[in-house]
Order: structure tokens, then C-alpha cells, then sequence
């Protein structure tokens, strides 16, 4: 069993940034990916960025250039860095983790990102 607790969500304007964690209750090393997604009312979650334990990572169009994910695996934690936010960047954010072994999905609780215009 996997548990992921994100935190660093909040209000924020315009053109302002905002760095969210992603812990881990396991050492990372047995995770095979940790992702980042969002969900605005009304509309499919969907892919914010993804970094593959291989060491590759991978951004949605809307946010490439603006947001950067990282890990510390010293830590357990995956961060994402996001900056020069926009009104359409408003969401809650879910954090999710793919077991390296049985490939099994975990999600966090989410955090409400809001960005005022």
C-alpha cells in the first residue's frame, strides 16, 4: 500500500507561482512513475506532468515551459514547480504514483490550486 499526501496548494494571482509536494509513504525507488494531475469543475482530469524513475518526464502542452516536476528521493517527494500561472490553471491537483512491481495506480487527496485574474 502506497500513501501520497500533497501539500503546497493555495490562492495565488495571476502571473504568480506555487511549488506542491507529493510524499510518499515508500521509498520511491520501488515506484515505477509519479505523475501530477488536475481537475477543474466541469471538465476530465487530465495529464499535468510526469516524471518516469528512469529519468525521463513529461508535460501537458498547456503547462510545457511553465511547470517543472522534480523528485528528492532522499525525501520520498516529487515536487511541481509551477510558475507564470494563469486563471486556467485553477484545479485541484492529484498527485499519483505507479507501483514499479504490480503496476497499481495510487492517489492522493488533491489540493486546490486557485489562481485569481
Amino acid at each position: 500500500q502506497v500513501q501520497l499526501v500533497e501539500s503546497g496548494g493555495g490562492l495565488v494571482q495571476a502571473g504568480g507561482s506555487l511549488r506542491l509536494s507529493c510524499a510518499a509513504s515508500v521509498n520511491i525507488i520501488f515506484l515505477k512513475a509519479m505523475n501530477w494531475y488536475r481537475q477543474a469543475p466541469g471538465k476530465q482530469r487530465e495529464l499535468v506532468a510526469a516524471i518516469i524513475f528512469g529519468g525521463s518526464t513529461n508535460y501537458g502542452d498547456s503547462v510545457k515551459g511553465r511547470f517543472t516536476i522534480s523528485r528528492d528521493n532522499a525525501k520520498n517527494t516529487v515536487y511541481l514547480q509551477m510558475n507564470s500561472l494563469k486563471p486556467e490553471d485553477t484545479a485541484v491537483y492529484y498527485c499519483n504514483a505507479k507501483h514499479k512491481l504490480s503496476s497499481k495506480d495510487y492517489w492522493g487527496q488533491g489540493t486546490q490550486v486557485t489562481v485569481s485574474s
